[in-house]
């Protein structure tokens, strides 16, 4: 005999979940409908979100295709919305696409968008013809539809995942926003070091040379470095783009990833940012998921490929070992040692109370404003630091070149005297 996942809910309309034996999943529904209970989902225990780990090929391959396919967050979000109020105001699912298809600018999603409305019409379901765009809907997306089908709430659900792909739209640009000014900050920086490795040190260089005065060791240094990358140019940019290649392999890597990513969490303040970023996504994701009606284990699994840490998925792996154990879902989660307690005692609470969706979106509303908070104080005290920063390194890069001319000019005093 097979085992089957499902939620129901009873002739009292209490949502129950449990796992159930049967030869086959018609006699799986046929047991659970008999008694009177309406069936929102089930399947088979031996699915799941994802299966099996890939390969670092394969990773890179997938991150090839994403990025050939994808489209961005923003339009997602939109294209939700309209389907959310399409759909709500009577709309077929096919009318709604094809309304949508004419209507779309980006040429790619547009064909992604005509291709949905033709397999519906072939009588495929929103969540199966969704499937074949892997690089367009993650597994998170699919999964919600296909709970909204089941349970005959499409069109709440499909308002719950605009709402929730707005905030976190909203999250991923305010870290973006925060992170931007000290990137661009640092490229500017790499930008004048090498122009002034590439054209101004040469230059200081042959007058030096001319006069073959004694340098000091720091300028002799730079000239060096500058003499290497003038005369090896293309090898030196070969070697920084076989650099950050070796980074990214590195990083697709599961225990490449898992050091990049512990070694983020610990950085001062940027490490508090992630972390609270990370939560208020595994909150809210937690959250739609369980008011989708999606079983518990499904959406630890589907949790851990949304998080984005491997820090993050390697606890909440962890956590779904021990729930399927018997241990309770917060107190599974507490073992980790990872999460916060705000976090564990909503989660607790709301397990206790059966009230786990609206408590867990609470907690995900609690670390955005602690996000809002860390990226106000670290936009005030980033900007002079990093100004700070770029002028000490300029600076000492001008001493270096000048430093010639500075003995020069106290030998003459020396002398005069």
């Amino acid at each position: 005999m097979a085992s089957f996942q499902y939620i129901i809910k009873d002739a009292k309309g209490v949502k129950v979940e449990g796992a159930i034996k049967a030869n086959s999943m018609d006699e799986a529904i046929e047991k659970l409908t008999k008694e009177g209970s309406i069936l929102i989902s089930v399947k088979s225990s031996a699915e799941g979100a994802f299966q099996g780990r890939l390969s670092l090929f394969e990773k890179v391959m997938l991150t090839i295709y994403k990025l050939r396919t994808g489209v961005s967050l923003k339009t997602l979000v939109f294209f939700t919305r309209q389907m959310s109020t399409m759909f709500s105001a009577g709309l077929t699912i096919e009318k709604s696409l094809s309304n949508l298809a004419k209507e779309e600018r980006n040429k790619r999603f547009k064909k992604v968008l005509t291709k949905l409305a033709n397999d519906i019409k072939k009588g495929f379901s929103l969540s199966e013809a969704m499937e074949q765009h892997p690089g367009v809907f993650n597994p998170l997306y699919i999964s919600l539809v296909k709970a909204g089908e089941v349970s005959g709430t499409l069109h709440t659900v499909l308002d719950e995942l605009a709402e929730y792909q707005e905030r976190m739209e909203d999250t991923r640009r305010k870290v973006q926003s925060a992170v931007a000014y000290p990137v661009f900050i640092f490229v500017f920086l790499l930008i004048i070091i090498g122009v002034l490795l590439y054209f101004i040190i040469p230059m200081f260089a042959s007058v030096y040379e001319s006069f073959n005065a004694d340098l000091p060791g720091p300028t002799m240094a730079a000239i060096a470095a500058s003499n290497a990358i003038r005369d090896h140019f293309f090898v030196t940019l070969l070697g920084i783009i076989a650099v950050f290649m070796a980074f990214f392999l590195f990083y697709l890597s599961d225990k490449g990833r898992f050091i990049v990513d512990s070694i983020i969490l610990k950085i001062p303040v940027i490490g508090n940012l992630m972390e609270n970023s990370i939560m208020s996504k595994f909150a809210r994701t937690f959250s739609i998921l369980m008011f989708a009606g999606v079983p518990i284990m499904d959406t630890m699994e589907l949790i851990e490929n949304v998080v984005q840490n491997a820090v993050i998925e390697n606890a909440i792996r962890k956590a779904r070992v021990m729930v399927k154990e018997g241990y309770s879902v917060a107190g599974a989660f507490k073992k980790t040692g990872v999460f916060p307690s705000t976090l564990l005692q909503l989660m607790a609470t709301g397990e206790e109370t059966g009230d786990m969706d609206s408590l867990l979106r609470k907690a995900g509303e609690f670390h955005q404003k602690l996000v809002d908070s860390v990226i106000d104080r670290l936009t005030s005290l980033i900007e002079p630091l990093l100004i700070v920063m770029m002028a000490v390194m300029v600076g000492y890069i001008i001493i270096i070149i000048y430093l010639p001319i500075f003995n020069l000019g106290r030998a003459i005093s020396s002398g005069l005297k």
